[in-house]
């Protein structure tokens, strides 16, 4: 399903609304992303030498500013409670607009507008009791009227649950299935599964309970990352580039409905850079962002918009990240 951009502008002030809150002006508009990422800072146990995510998570916002989320917990917690040397979970909607995490003091899934306001408890189904948060993974739809909670143990995997947040309602999603995130306008969830003759079957869920699938080839398979079209069945994947062989990334798409998959296209990214997400707009634009900075230096995020047939890539946004942190979590993710 593709929306054009005064409906997307339309269901981002009808998201909002549905969280019971009052948006400003500013927001009920078509726009930019208001938030651009999140991070958590570092703290080392000097005894132990070890270190942990610690303080409040805060929030990079597209002009700039900066915003902290005081009630977000800084570390998940296992199925006793005992807090974990792991970052709370915690998502973005791919607008920027509405925030998704732990709550600090019960450890219950709240949703939010990113800006501030009125919080939204879900329900405490969502953290499995004998697990807690740690092995929990949230991701929110573009517009943030849909939360993805999948749990990442691999021992004994619970079923994933879509929630609609404006009714609560929670749809479940099959446990052997790993989930990818959702399509461009939030319609469908991709998710694979790893089959016992060691082959993958991608999964795109509707909302209306059907679902497409196939078994794709290797190439495919095995990509870096994968991205659903708003229309439910085209797929982006994306090849990790050589920086040894001086290979670029490359762009191949994949027709889940058909099988069909296009001619690969090196896409004008540097082998080095490490591809972090690829993403399709509801109007059908591909973005990847790419990232560099190792652990203890600043981090760099830059995105590009990507021509599929050509692999030209645009950059049309860059930000950076502080080498204190512990972990960050982009708008999208």
């Amino acid at each position: 399903m593709r929306y054009t951009s005064v409906t997307a502008a339309l269901l981002a002030s009808a998201v909002i609304g549905g969280l019971g809150i009052t948006p400003p002006a500013a927001h009920a508009q078509a726009g930019p992303s208001q938030v651009r990422a999140a991070w958590i800072k570092t703290c080392t146990d000097k005894k132990n030498e070890t270190t942990y995510p610690c303080g409040h998570w805060q929030l990079i916002t597209r002009d700039g500013g900066k915003l902290t989320v005081k009630d977000a917990a800084a570390t998940e917690i296992d199925g006793k409670g005992r807090k974990l040397d792991d970052a709370g979970v915690f998502a973005i909607s791919g607008d920027g607009r509405v925030i998704a995490y732990e709550r600090a003091g019960d450890h219950r899934i709240v949703v939010r507008q990113a800006a501030g306001g009125a919080v939204k408890v879900l329900a405490a189904s969502l953290v499995p009791k004998r697990y807690g948060t740690s092995p929990l993974s949230l991701y929110l739809s573009p517009q943030g009227d849909r939360l993805l909670v999948d749990s990442t143990d691999e021992k004994e995997r619970v079923p994933s649950k879509v929630v609609t947040i404006a009714t609560g309602k929670i749809v479940e999603l099959p446990a052997k299935d790993s989930m990818n995130g959702f399509s461009a306008d939030g319609g469908e969830v991709l998710a694979q599964r790893f089959n016992r003759d060691n082959t993958l079957t991608l999964i795109a869920y509707r909302a209306d309970g059907t679902s497409v699938r196939r078994t794709p080839s290797q190439v495919v398979a095995n990509s870096a990352m994968t991205a659903l079209a708003a229309d439910g069945k085209t797929v982006a994947v994306i090849i990790s580039g050589d920086e040894e062989a001086k290979k670029a990334p490359r762009l191949r798409i994949y027709d889940l409905e058909t099988g069909d998959l296009s001619a690969g296209v090196d896409l004008a990214l540097k082998p080095a850079q490490t591809l972090y997400l690829a993403q399709w707009s509801a109007d059908g634009r591909l973005t990847v962002l790419v990232q560099t900075g190792d652990e203890g230096s600043t981090a760099v995020v830059r995105e590009f918009t990507v021509d599929t047939e050509t692999g030209a890539a645009t950059q049309t946004d860059k930000y950076s990240i502080s080498k204190t942190r512990y972990a960050f979590r982009v708008a999208g993710e």
